[in-house]
């Protein structure tokens, strides 16, 4: 479980592939304190731990997450929001994040503004509702309001400190961004059909 606050940017180092797998070699503040088996999410999308080096460690992503997720862009040097699972004996910001990405979106429009910017965001409109104003949505791993929802897009508000902190200072237009809705949501829309 994650809360969407983004611990380290990480920097992907060395990329391996090993049949449909691909092991990424990644350089971060928390790599050190990294432990095998350990899940950390990249981007929002959970891996595990595999390997350990100095101020490094390597997860592994199977077929399935290369095909749902924004790793297949990542080349050496990519900058990856890294975030470890919440500790329970500790204040809980952001929302419930469960790592397991939905779906790839891309960015659409950079608007900026006096001291801040609005991103905005296409997605598959088979997750519209899964999507409301003032909802939270996670952006590569990042914990984010929705701002003006429509069936096949939507904006976040985004503050220096998100920019100069996360890969948010990377994206451009057309960049592929990874997606998570919020897990209540999904809980409700499926009560709903039975």
């Amino acid at each position: 479980m994650f809360s969407g606050i983004v611990e380290s940017l990480g920097k992907v180092e060395h990329i391996e592939h090993d049949g449909s797998n691909v092991h990424f070699t990644i350089s971060s503040s928390v790599s050190n304190e990294s432990y095998i088996d350990q899940s950390i999410a990249h981007n929002g999308a959970c891996l595990t731990v595999v390997k350990k080096e100095p101020g490094k460690h390597v997860v592994t992503a199977i077929k399935e997450t290369m095909d749902l997720t924004n790793l297949g862009s990542w080349k050496v040097g990519t900058l990856v929001n890294i975030e470890r699972c919440v500790v329970a004996n500790q204040r809980m910001d952001g929302h419930f994040v469960q790592g397991h990405i939905d779906t790839v979106g891309e960015c659409l429009q950079i608007e900026q503004l006096d001291g801040s910017w609005y991103f905005q965001f296409s997605f598959d409109p088979s997750f519209t509702k899964l999507i409301v104003s003032k909802g939270s949505i996670t952006v590569n791993g990042i914990s984010l309001t929705v701002i003006d929802p429509a069936k096949d897009h939507f904006k976040v508000g985004i503050i220096p400190y998100t920019y100069e902190h996360t890969n948010f200072k990377d994206l451009k237009e057309g960049s592929k961004v990874n997606l998570e809705f919020d897990i209540l949501g999904k809980y409700i829309q499926r009560n709903l059909k039975y």
